[in-house]
């Protein structure tokens, strides 16, 4: 289409005009610099200096009008399922159990690798829609996945769900996907290995996997202790915790991110800790709450420890959104509630959780979380001037308490611009839906009996 932005090729020099820009320093408090200019060359950011009197700029630099609005490095969806858009809405109040055996299992049994590209490339266009620029995805099908990346111009970290049931041509194929892709779309696409869970995967499996990622050069993305029962249950059938497996298997050597970790308890500490330097954990805390799970990612220990936690939002089979404005929101207000302490998880922790923690998370803080130069130019531009937002007391609040998706106007990854102005133009939203609208029912169809796996942790 004419009007959808090229993702190959040279990339034009880009000027970002007149913005404010939060920094988010890696310690301490964020803060605004009013009236930035941002300037980008060959998707890196070279500059971010004060605005003054109009400069000349070299031919062929593309210029955003930033003015009135505040640029934030692209937020980071830690941990998600994106082809699980789907499926949203079709799970509600139901048990963990219910959950997977009677709904989400069944339904995913029904999946063709066309229609996880087609729901990979919606949930894309709901990411960019609202600031998200890098997310790490755990899912079937994964070059469907990485196609609809490419496509999109977001960047992602891909891992492919394993399952020992699968047999050594599933282990051999998700070791394949990451000799293929990793480093693909301009590297813009990075893989990781994709154990589903201790429970689901068996040891032998967990240490191969953990020897091929170290050779590779990967990290590992697995759910694991997600809630305080399947620790019990571990350790009454196996008298180890989930984290001990991880620990014992190679998975926390080979650098591991680790979906939920609400059944962390104290023991698991000082495992995670050893692996800090490459060990984090995604908290996804809605999903917790629409289960009525207790406790929550115990994210003070674990930032105690050392642990990188990042903030993802799980798949919208059970979040509903991609959203990581409203993710983030409930990291910091249920983390308050958790420790009883209103002065924990301030405005400057959570923005830092959802940029450079998400960053880290994914082993590309070196590349993303930060608007400064040398970073890549991954920008998002929001606008607070609506009643929601205003008076605009303190920029960091609003971010974290008021703002909405609907207030980015603009993205930008790798120093492309994928939307401006709040018009999607690397993908064709109206033909996306009416895809995902056909394919639904043959997908929520149950009654053939038949799931993926059988959930009993």
């Amino acid at each position: 289409m004419s009007d959808r932005t090229s993702l190959s090729g040279t990339r034009p020099r880009l000027l970002v005009r007149g913005c404010d820009v939060l920094r988010v320093p890696v310690e301490g408090e964020c803060d605004v610099l009013p009236a930035r200019d941002i300037v980008v060359a060959d998707g890196v950011v070279v500059e971010v200096r004060a605005t003054g009197a109009e400069r000349p700029e070299e031919p062929g630099t593309e210029v955003v009008d930033g003015r009135g609005l505040l640029a934030l490095p692209g937020l980071v969806n830690a941990h998600t399922h994106s082809p699980m858009v789907l499926m949203r809405g079709a799970a509600e109040d139901v048990t963990v159990e219910g959950w997977f055996n009677d709904r989400v299992w069944p339904m995913e049994s029904n999946l063709t690798a066309e229609d996880v590209r087609a729901g990979a490339l919606l949930a894309c266009a709901e990411m960019i829609r609202s600031g998200v620029t890098t997310f790490a995805d755990h899912y079937f099908y994964p070059e469907g996945i990485a196609e609809a990346v490419a496509e999109a111009g977001l960047r992602a970290d891909i891992a492919p769900t394993y399952f020992s049931s699968g047999g050594s041509a599933a282990l051999e194929a998700t070791v394949a996907f990451a000799e293929t892709w990793h480093g693909g779309a301009d590297g813009r696409v990075t893989v990781s290995l994709g154990p589903h869970a201790p429970y689901t995967v068996d040891d032998r499996d967990l240490r191969t996997l953990a020897d091929h990622a170290r050779r590779l050069g990967v990290r590992m993305h697995i759910h694991a202790a997600e809630h305080l029962e399947q620790t019990e249950s571990s350790l009454e059938r196996r008298g180890v915790t989930p984290i001990r497996v991880l620990h014992d298997t190679g998975v926390l050597d080979a650098g591991a991110l680790i979906a939920h970790g609400c059944g962390i308890v104290e023991r698991d500490l000082p495992l995670l800790a050893a692996y800090a330097d490459r060990t984090a954990v995604a908290c996804c805390p809605k999903v917790y709450l629409k289960h009525a799970l207790s406790p929550l990612t115990p994210v003070r220990d674990l930032l105690g420890a050392g642990v990188t936690v990042a903030v993802g939002t799980d798949g919208a089979a059970g979040h509903n959104t991609l959203d990581v404005w409203e993710a983030l929101r409930l990291v910091a207000l249920t983390q308050k509630q958790a420790v009883r302490d209103a002065t924990w998880m301030t405005v400057s922790d959570t923005l830092r959780t959802a940029v450079r923690g998400g960053a880290r998370a994914l082993g590309l803080q070196d590349r993303i979380g930060a608007l400064e130069p040398g970073m890549r130019a991954d920008i998002v531009l929001t606008d607070l001037s609506g009643p929601h937002c205003r008076p605009l007391h303190d920029p960091r609040a609003a971010l974290v308490y008021s703002a909405r998706a609907a207030d980015v106007r603009t993205v930008i990854v790798d120093g492309r611009v994928l939307m401006r102005d709040g018009r999607l133009l690397t993908v064709d939203e109206p033909a996306l839906l009416a895809d995902a609208d056909a394919r639904v029912a043959r997908i929520l169809d149950t009654s053939h009996g038949r799931a993926v796996q059988h959930y009993d942790p």
